[in-house]
Formats: C-alpha cells, structure tokens, sequence
C-alpha cells in the first residue's frame, strides 16, 4: 500500500490518506485528479480499471482504492 500512498501524495500531498474517506465526496479529487489516478494506477500495478469502476465508493480512501487493487490483481 506503500506505493499507492506515494502515487496520492504525488497528486495531493495535503490530505491524511490514513483517515480521508471521503476523497470524492468531499470533492478533494476532481475529476482530473481521478483521470491522473486511475492513469498512474493502471500502469504502475499493471491493471485495467473500467469506466464501470470508477465509482466514489472505489476512490473515497486510500483503503478503498487499495481493496479495487487487490481485486483487481487477483484477476
């Protein structure tokens, strides 16, 4: 999770990704911020993430991001 924590802190290093949770909803990332993510995202763990999850309840926490991941990487 180490790594995902440098690719957020790349994009806002102000927020506490320990307790934010609600990146989202509480319009902290926008919606170029969640296009630069899902970009570093894809190609940093070699994953293809689908319009159809990119929904806030998979970008609200740095847990929430971490959970799609691992879904994803078990794939």
């Amino acid at each position: 999770m180490e790594e995902l924590r440098e690719i957020l802190e790349g994009i806002h290093p102000e927020v506490d990704y320990d307790s934010e949770t609600g990146l989202i909803d509480r319009r902290i990332f926008d919606s170029f911020d969640v296009i630069t993510l899902v970009g570093e995202l894809m190609d940093h763990f070699d994953v293809e993430i689908t319009a159809e999850q990119m929904v806030p309840d998979h970008f609200n926490s740095m847990q929430a991001i971490w959970s799609l991941l691992e879904e994803l990487m078990e794939e």
